[in-house]
């Protein structure tokens, strides 16, 4: 009798659990990261977030935090964004990795020169990642893919509130297949001139 009623709570419980977690829904508008206050190609607002830190290197989602310590840009809302400017430096990713390579670093340094030489000007950095892995854990990579580069910047001599970052996760790919060649592609940075209005 106890061997039943010990099945019937299992199989109740297990049936509850799927009832609760239900289908993954996809976010309306991107997550932005800390320092982003205005919108966001047309949708929500972001949160400036607390200026906090983390130690170890380690930027995980919390709001406000960097991966060094500098406090997140203060966002330019209203200011002109530009994606084609800097199109040809986008930075890509080995898969589940937020470390630039070496490889990728000139392309950095090409974004930093050109923001040395135009003081008025600033940058967004877009963090984006694959499709594989879920919605939670690929907003938080691509954070961190944009504070790794908005780190490199800020040690090139930019200053902290002219580099914003988002992450878009998975929500923007820039192939939309479902293969390594489209993964590939979506495992990046991309850098976005902003230029006061």
């Amino acid at each position: 009798m106890k061997s039943n009623k010990f099945t019937y709570l299992l199989v109740a419980g297990l049936a509850l659990t799927v009832a609760m977690t239900g289908c993954r829904k996809k976010n309306t508008y991107p997550t932005p990261l800390p320092g982003h206050t205005g919108p966001i190609n047309g949708g929500g607002t972001g949160d400036p977030g607390n200026g906090g830190t983390l130690g170890g290197g380690d930027a995980s989602g919390l709001g406000g935090s960097t991966l060094t310590g500098f406090p997140a840009g203060n966002g330019h809302p209203g200011w002109t964004q530009n994606a084609s400017q800097f199109e040809a430096q986008t930075v890509y990713f080995d898969f589940d990795s937020a470390t630039i390579k070496g490889s990728e670093k000139s392309k950095i340094e090409i974004v930093s020169a050109y923001l040395q030489a135009n003081p008025n000007s600033a940058v967004l950095v877009e963090g984006n990642c694959d499709e594989r892995g879920t919605e939670e854990y690929n907003r938080a990579l691509g954070e961190r893919r944009a504070l790794a580069a908005r780190e490199i910047l800020i040690s090139a001599g930019i200053a902290a509130d002219r580099v914003d970052t988002i992450s878009y996760g998975e929500d923007k790919p820039a192939d939309s297949g479902h293969s390594e060649s489209a993964w590939k592609k979506n495992r990046r940075d991309n850098f976005i001139l902003l230029t006061p209005p």
